[in-house]
């Protein structure tokens, strides 16, 4: 076969044109150790706190300790394949997670890769997941409530739109529901939720989503979950890749929900990361830095100032103790960064009180004046009626003989304890929690027997619904109590067609 000298020479000028004389230049270096999903590395002297680098292998670790002959690297992924001596370079681009509308309705692991096997997520947006919270004059007071659906904590312990609310108590007493049903109650208010499952088995995390899928409520949520199973530097990843999935939302204006459950898991999983990255546990490491692990993450949800959009993010972290003790080390710090708590009680939610929430010791002290007035007005003395129902009930198991005003008040604290109950995934628009609520502090329930509170007040929403919708309407688009003749009207007009059923009636 004979080539050509013009083929040849059209050939080198070819190679001569494509020829590129940049350099690609990456700063390397070698592992010198590797084990429970953290890894040394000798030769990165430029490297940055919290830069992303990349393994030989291709799996990614996040920069966690520079010290003088080394750097200290979180693994995030499978670090089975990473040896000793293999080559790691600096990206130069600090730790980000994929963010944006592509994002709702996906549940992914805290590097924002899918697991829910519905495809890639198509986004273009990326945020790093430590960013610096808004400052002070960034801010505006929370003013918009944030309804729950659940009665105990709207009337009680209101929370606003760009608050911390943290919810608190031992493991099994509701914690996580409280969350879900606040979720739930979200559909058609213009907010975006996110939940942060920190530790959750994978079976917990599956039927959360599903019962999130079947009441619809996966169409405004993202599901961030970093399972047992995972390595500790994705347990600790987890609610900074959240809040920076929510970030995106509120710096467009927009209304985010976000619940972190919960963040004793990730303390946990940080103390194995100080322990095995070997940090002195002074202020710089596990247990002195616990407070700022906590206060960068929580210090994030803002209620941003008009000029920024007046966009919020509302955080409700959980946090589990152990046998009710709130006063332990890492309950202190979260309740000393939130603005409130709702304290679940365990004895409580074992004697059929559910949501178990402890009145007493759960505050808002913020949310008040998000509050919607209609509420404020038939919440007023639900919380003092209901502390002195608590402590008359402690006396009157000694003694029998008691007088009508005191009989009288734990009548009416028996009824409160029973309005205030409420199944799961059940929430109440905010105008019948108004309606119930009046009800009962005007002594419309006085005379209903307490096994027939729950069914009169499903008979009563479904009257006002039939009857008296303008009610309802007056409350949702005033925010304020109708006039008092026509509520009263109304529910004397309820009360002379309530049926009480048959036992009760014979009493």
């Amino acid at each position: 076969m004979s080539i050509k000298s013009e083929e040849i020479s059209a050939l080198i000028k070819q190679q001569l044109e494509s020829y590129q004389t940049e350099l690609s230049v990456a700063e390397t270096g070698t592992v010198t150790y590797v084990g429970d999903g953290i890894a040394r590395a000798h030769g990165l002297d430029n490297a940055l706190q919290g830069e992303l680098l990349e393994f030989s292998n291709g799996v990614y670790g996040m920069v966690q300790n520079l010290e003088s002959n080394d750097v200290g690297i979180v693994i995030l992924g499978d670090f089975d394949g990473i040896r000793e001596g293999d080559t790691v370079k600096r990206t130069g681009r600090i730790m980000e997670v994929p963010v944006g509308d592509a994002m709702i309705g996906r549940v992914v692991n805290p590097l924002g890769q899918p697991i829910d096997g519905l495809g890639e997520i198509k986004t273009t947006k990326t945020r790093p997941i430590e960013h610096k919270a808004p400052g002070i004059m960034q801010r505006q007071s929370v003013s918009e409530p944030l309804q729950t659906g659940i009665k105990a904590i709207d009337a009680l312990v209101p929370i606003g739109r760009g608050q911390r609310e943290l919810i608190i108590g031992d493991r099994k007493t509701g914690k996580t529901s409280v969350a879900i049903d606040t979720i739930l109650n979200q559909k058609d208010q213009d907010m975006i939720c996110i939940y942060v499952a920190i530790g959750q088995k994978d079976s917990t995390v599956r039927s959360q989503v599903e019962t999130l899928k079947k009441l619809g409520a996966m169409d405004y949520t993202i599901v961030v979950t970093a399972g047992p199973s995972e390595p500790a530097p994705l347990l600790y990843l987890a609610p900074y890749s959240g809040a920076a999935m929510g970030e995106e939302f509120m710096f467009n204006g927009k209304h985010v929900l976000i619940v972190y459950d919960d963040l004793s898991k990730q303390a946990t999983a940080y103390r194995e990361l100080s322990l095995i990255l070997r940090r002195p546990p002074g202020r710089e490491a596990y247990p002195g830095d616990v407070f700022y692990l906590h206060s960068r993450l929580l210090e994030r949800a803002a209620k941003l100032n008009d000029e920024l959009g007046g966009g919020s993010m509302t955080a409700l972290p959980i946090i589990e103790t152990q046998a009710g003790d709130i006063s332990a080390y890492i309950p202190t710090n979260v309740i000393s960064i939130t603005d409130g708590q709702i304290f679940l009680d365990s004895d409580s939610f074992y004697s059929g009180v559910r949501p178990a929430i402890d009145a007493g010791a759960s505050v808002s002290r913020v949310g008040g004046d998000a509050q919607v007035k209609a509420m404020k007005s038939v919440a007023g003395t639900l919380r003092l009626d209901l502390a002195s129902y608590r402590e008359l009930e402690s006396f009157s198991q000694f003694g029998s003989d008691l007088d009508a005003a005191t009989q009288s008040k734990l009548n009416r604290g028996q009824r409160i304890v029973e309005v205030l109950k409420q199944p799961v995934h059940s929430p109440l628009k905010v105008e019948e929690q108004v309606m119930i609520l009046y009800a009962l502090t005007n002594g419309y329930l006085d005379k209903v027997a307490v096994s027939d509170i729950a069914r009169y007040q499903n008979e009563l929403f479904d009257f006002i619904h039939a009857s008296h919708q303008d009610l309802f309407d007056t409350i949702l688009s005033t925010k304020k109590l109708p006039d008092a003749d026509q509520m009263n009207g109304a529910l004397d007009e309820f009360a002379a067609q309530f049926q009480p059923t048959a036992d009760t009636a014979a009493k």
